[in-house]
């Protein structure tokens, strides 16, 4: 038998096949779902959800109780031993918190990350060393080498550009990547799809988690005044010179670059393109104003190098699904850079995460500064 490890199966078809290619490396696995919110909050989530992804509005998050009945159906075609963790305080504490007195602050966050590194590399991975397991194996789609040179573990993104998720990985560390197992890594979607077909998964078509677990309609307003038991009260929607055009329902629930749902009428089309927490104001303006080319980022981590001792030409992304774009990288303090792009970008967003490569590898990401 290889080595022991733990495997994070959230229900979809992707940490399925992951178990099922760990399995037949040889390694003594057992897979593992994390319960991250409570029955209610899950059953909410999953109302009219069948195992299989169907529904009446099909609920297209993760961590619902429909998942985790998919990962154990999934654990058993695998005669795989299977366990559920009680996980609800931790992300409660690390990722809903961090995600309202993000929007609260007038930033965007990016939940998916803060899970990340908080809960599954973190929480699981200290979890598993606890249980006496080697490594950890998931689902996503990104590669692990280790550099010859250096002797540092790189990420690197998945051979399937498409399906890549390096983006929300970029927090990951030395330890954190030496210790984890990405068995999708090479592979396409349906290449996966095909082999959970073959081993029987009823997930083997299950669609991919789109919405934030906990946030389910993408009302995240009005999660927000649930959570936190106040309301986020209305105020004046102006354009850059201040003149109002209209009131907003609550500043938590506008974004930078957001176009729909202004309740503005106009002949030409208008973005949100500032937030005044203090003045409880939401800017309106042309596109041309959501554009800038340098920023400073924060809460960094740095994977293929310690350290960037001078400025460095790279290619940076300020979202998961924006293409890298050619930026000269400066580390101004232990954690902190500033990114000065070649051409100007849109909607540079404060509370997301600022993700370096050098090709296919990650050097390493921060998170975005007002």
């Amino acid at each position: 038998m290889g080595r022991k490890a733990v495997i994070a199966m959230s229900g979809g078809v992707d940490s399925s096949v992951a178990a099922a290619l760990m399995l037949r490396e040889g390694c003594d696995c057992i897979g593992v779902t994390l319960k991250l919110i409570d029955d209610a909050e899950a059953g909410a989530c999953a109302a009219g959800t069948g195992g299989g992804g169907t529904a009446r509005r099909p609920y297209r998050g993760c961590c619902s109780l429909a998942d985790v009945n998919d990962a154990r159906q999934a654990a058993y075609r695998l005669a795989l031993p299977h366990y559920v963790l009680n996980f609800t305080e931790a992300f409660r504490d690390e990722v809903i918190r961090r995600f309202v007195e993000t929007y609260e602050a007038g930033q965007t966050p990016n939940p998916c990350i803060d899970c990340n590194r908080y809960i599954k590399f973190e929480r699981l991975l200290y979890r598993a060393r606890e249980l006496d397991f080697d490594i950890m194996a998931t689902g996503h789609y990104a590669r692990i080498e280790q550099d010859g040179g250096s002797g540092r573990f790189l990420l690197k993104k998945a051979l399937d550009q498409k399906k890549d998720q390096s983006y929300v990985l970029y927090c990951l560390t030395q330890e954190q990547l030496q210790r984890t197992r990405f068995p999708l890594g090479a592979m396409t979607k349906a290449q996966v799809r095909e082999i959970a077909a073959e081993l029987g998964f009823g997930n083997a078509e299950k669609p991919d988690s789109q919405e934030i677990c906990f946030v389910p309609g993408g009302d995240y307003g009005g999660f927000m005044e649930r959570w936190t038991g106040r309301p986020y009260p209305p105020g004046d929607i102006v354009d850059s010179a201040g003149q109002v055009l209209g009131k907003h329902r609550g500043i938590v629930r506008y974004t930078i670059g957001q176009r729909r749902g202004l309740g503005v009428a106009r002949n030409d089309p208008v973005y949100v393109t500032a937030k005044d927490l203090a003045a409880n104001t939401v800017t309106l303006g042309p596109d041309a104003e959501l554009y800038s080319r340098a920023f400073t980022a924060g809460n960094i981590n740095l994977i293929a190098l310690p350290r960037l001792e001078r400025p460095l030409r790279a290619r940076v992304k300020t979202r998961y699904l924006q293409a890298e774009q050619w930026a000269t990288v400066e580390q101004t303090g232990e954690d902190s850079l500033r990114v000065e792009f070649d051409e100007a970008q849109r909607a540079i967003t404060p509370g997301q995460a600022a993700v370096i490569y050098d090709g296919d590898v990650v050097l390493g990401g921060g998170t975005i500064r007002p």
